[in-house]
This record gives C-alpha cells, sequence and structure tokens, in this order.
C-alpha cells in the first residue's frame, strides 16, 4: 500500500508547529513590499501589519511558481508514494491552477484540490486529510472526507476598512472614500463560485448584528466539529467573539491565529474571519 502525503499553500492558517507535527508541506506564495519580496512563512501577521502600515504602496501577492510545484511534487513521490495538494479558493489566487498544471508534469501522482475556502477554514480539510494519511488512509477515502468537510464549512469575513480593497483594484476609489466617510463595515460569505456581502453597516454594530446571527445559525447544527476565527489587527474584536462562542461550546478549542499576509493584504488593519464546519 503506497503512502499518501498531504500538500497545501502559506494561506492555511495552523497554530504553530502544527503542519511540521502532521507532517504537511506547505508551499509558500510571496508578497513584495516596497519592491523587496518575502516568503509568505518568514513573517508572522503581525510583522506583516506593521510593514503593510509603513509601505508606500499595497503590498503585491503572487503564487508559487509552477517549476517549485513540480519539485516538491517530484520529491515527494518519487518513493512511490500519492500525493493529495488542496489549496486556497482561486478566487482569491491562482495557486490552485497552478498546482493542477504541475501535477500534469509530474512524475508523480498527484491529485489537486480546490478546498474552495482559504485560511482555517482551508485548514480543516488539510489537518483531517494528514491526520487520516498518518492512520494509512487510501487516498480515495481521504478525498471523500476531504471533499465532505468542504461542502460542510462556512467562512466569514468582516472588513472594517475597505482602503485595501480600493487600492487592490477591487473597489472604485469613490465607493472607498463614500465606504470610509461614514465608517461602513462589511460582512462577507465565502462561497464556492464568488463572495457575497452579507452586512452592510456603520461602525461595530454591523459585525455585532451579524454575531448574533451567525450564533443563532451554530445553535441549529448537531454537531460542530471545529470553530476557529483569525483576524488582522484585531485582536480584541477576536477574543470578544471567541469568548461568547467559548460559551456555546466549552470542550472545543478555538484557535486564535493571525491572519497571514497573503489573507491581510486583501483585507487590511481590523478584518476578521470566523470559519466552523459541522457534519
Amino acid at each position: 500500500m503506497s503512502k499518501v502525503k498531504i500538500v497545501t499553500d502559506s494561506s492555511c492558517n495552523m497554530e504553530p508547529g502544527l503542519a511540521e507535527k502532521l507532517n504537511i508541506e506547505v508551499i509558500s506564495l510571496s508578497v513584495m513590499i516596497d519592491g523587496v519580496i518575502y516568503k509568505d512563512t518568514d513573517l508572522t501577521g503581525g510583522e506583516f501589519m506593521d510593514m503593510m502600515a509603513s509601505a508606500a504602496a499595497l503590498p503585491k501577492t503572487s503564487q508559487p511558481p509552477i517549476g517549485e510545484f513540480v519539485e516538491l511534487y517530484d520529491e515527494l513521490g518519487a518513493d512511490g508514494s500519492q500525493i493529495i495538494s488542496i489549496h486556497m479558493t482561486d478566487l482569491i489566487s491562482g495557486t490552485v491552477n497552478t498546482a493542477e498544471q504541475a501535477a500534469q508534469i509530474s512524475q508523480s501522482d498527484v491529485t489537486v484540490i480546490n478546498s474552495t475556502f482559504t485560511d482555517q477554514g482551508l485548514s480543516f480539510q488539510v489537518i483531517e486529510a494528514a491526520k487520516m494519511a498518518a492512520e494509512d488512509a487510501e487516498k480515495e477515502e481521504i478525498i471523500t472526507k476531504v471533499n465532505q468537510i468542504k461542502e460542510d464549512t462556512n467562512l466569514y469575513i468582516g472588513v472594517a476598512s475597505l482602503d485595501n480593497m480600493v487600492k487592490g483594484g477591487r473597489l472604485s476609489r469613490a465607493t472607498g472614500v463614500i465606504t470610509n466617510l461614514f465608517n461602513i463595515r462589511v460582512v462577507m460569505q465565502v462561497l464556492a463560485e464568488e463572495m457575497v456581502t452579507l452586512y452592510k453597516g456603520r461602525g461595530a454594530k454591523a459585525f455585532a448584528k451579524w454575531f448574533e446571527d451567525l450564533k443563532s445559525e451554530l445553535a441549529t447544527k448537531e454537531n460542530v466539529k471545529q470553530v476557529a476565527i483569525t483576524h488582522a489587527d484585531g485582536l480584541e474584536t477576536a477574543l470578544k467573539f471567541k469568548e461568547e462562542l467559548q460559551e456555546m461550546f466549552p470542550d472545543m478549542t478555538i484557535p486564535v491565529l493571525e491572519a497571514s499576509s497573503i489573507i491581510a493584504t486583501h483585507t487590511g488593519k481590523g478584518a476578521f474571519a470566523v470559519m466552523y464546519y459541522s457534519e
């Protein structure tokens, strides 16, 4: 029986040391700040937020080159192992498309999966796949489980400032000026084919209203397996959410992690993400 090895990208947000513990291979995206290119994996969330705040222009992110994927796949599969490579949604990055192209070139047996999520929403799939691989589960069994988690995951993103979306060309400058003038905050849901806006409102009330709806949503779920929170220099909001969610799930470890440079570039300062999956 051949061994299965798990690969993901650096947008997959996990608690420190967990990737190494579970033998998860992480291929890093890059970010360019004022002309200097950094590996995403070389920057902590806090370091990146400080660098972005003082940068002359919005940082630019880039996916790994196809050659890095091919080299990694060939290396991992040299002993006959099969590879499952799980990556962030193609709504944010072309990383998964590059991985698919590399899989066609590699000599190894590689299955590429578009998680349709990112951050800890992606990690739900990756962590379970790695745990199953460690228990010598068959490739098809792991893929089935990953797809099940994908279907049962919900990921919500709250954006406190639309400056980065304007700078990145995702919103017009006029729209950005108006929304910032009126302190408009936005909550979006990441779906397979699009990101939809759920709430727009002034100040923290928009986030509070959405969060009450989230708690009501979670209360209807019979078997919530994991809840996770990520923030981009928005720890106070993240901890408030955790406190209330911990009351709902007292026996669950709810990680609160800093956003990677890849995610924080898009969302900007003060953003958060709350995600969960159930069975």
